[in-house]
């Protein structure tokens, strides 16, 4: 269960969200909503915000000699917004991110694209050194409207069991 409302005093409840240790089953695949249209705004100030300064992304005349013919949203933007959909489901109760391996970019993104995540547990194992928490890993992938796969990556979280996160 994702969102949980808890009893915090006789007709008063809290608000919860995320997984434990003991909720993630590996083989289960978690669909992320809501899914997010990328607009110009967003391309052009994460763009600059982050000092890329790749023509590509912001300059549309610059872009139109490209073989895109239009700027490409920051692959950086698109890495930030997948793992952000995905945090209610994965992350949400975490300690904290461990890693993230084979970044994969598949497709070109584009202004007005709307983009979808989903992701698949593939391992958890307790932690050897904190006897209230386990490692989990998921596959998570990007994926357009239309179906086309975008991105994909590995994350590796450090998260509570069960009567062990912050707030509990």
């Amino acid at each position: 269960m994702v969102s949980l409302a808890q009893p915090i005093a006789p007709h008063r409840y809290r608000e919860t969200f995320g997984r434990y240790y003991e909720d993630f089953v590996i083989g289960d695949c978690y669909e992320h909503r809501p899914g997010r249209t990328i607009t110009e705004t967003d391309n052009i100030w994460f763009t600059l915000l982050t000092m890329n300064t790749h023509p590509l992304h912001f300059d549309n005349a610059y872009a139109e000699q490209s073989e895109f013919k239009k700027p490409l949203v920051n692959s950086c933007l698109t890495l930030s917004i997948v793992v952000g959909m995905s945090v209610s489901d994965i992350s949400q109760k975490a300690i904290g991110n461990l890693g993230w391996d084979k970044i994969k970019l598949s497709a070109p993104v584009f202004v007005g694209d709307t983009l979808y995540a989903e992701s698949q547990v593939l391992d958890k194992r307790e932690s050897r050194s904190r006897p209230t928490q386990g490692i989990v890993t998921v596959k998570t992938i990007g994926k357009k409207a239309d179906g086309t796969i975008f991105m994909s990556f590995e994350r590796t979280v450090l998260v509570p069991k069960q009567g062990h996160a912050v707030g509990d």
